[in-house]
């Protein structure tokens, strides 16, 4: 299964506004959260960027499988203020063939951003579009199989 987790921490090394870890089916996204939204987003796009750099990541498009080394169209997600995202609503995610565009109300903590991201990043993750080659082996939200003894 797939899990991408916001968090948002006052963990972070200093000057550090956020840092994505990832492992096998998972990805710890830490913003942090005295840091101003918008200082945050802007990191968000430099780390996403690295994170997708290391093309382990693909999107399953219709019969297309799309990756970051897609010519036409590669692997992308942007994190994009947009004062038109009600402050009730938190985040909007928008998907398409490869590229993911989170439109987040400027008007949010950073720690509210982080409790919104975690519910819109299921509902995006459910979706089932979306897997992972870690350790040669293809993570993705179809349930792991279970071990008997």
């Amino acid at each position: 299964m797939l899990d991408v987790t916001y968090e948002a921490t006052h963990e972070l090394p200093p000057g550090r506004l956020a840092k994505m870890d990832e492992d096998r089916g998972q990805v710890l996204i830490r913003v942090d959260k005295y840091e101003p939204l918008a200082d945050v987003v802007r990191q968000l796009n430099v780390e996403v960027e690295q994170l997708l750099s290391s093309a382990h990541w693909f999107q399953l498009w219709e019969t297309e499988i799309v990756s970051r080394d897609t010519p036409d169209c590669p692997l992308r997600v942007r994190y994009i203020l947009s004062p038109q995202v009600p402050r009730a609503m938190g985040v909007g995610v928008g998907e398409g063939r490869g590229t993911v565009r989170v439109y987040i109300c400027p008007e949010l903590t950073t720690e509210e951003f982080a409790t919104c991201m975690n519910e819109a990043v299921k509902e995006l993750l459910a979706g089932g579009h979306w897997f992972q080659l870690f350790g040669g082996n293809i993570v993705d939200n179809s349930p792991e199989p279970v071990s008997r003894i």
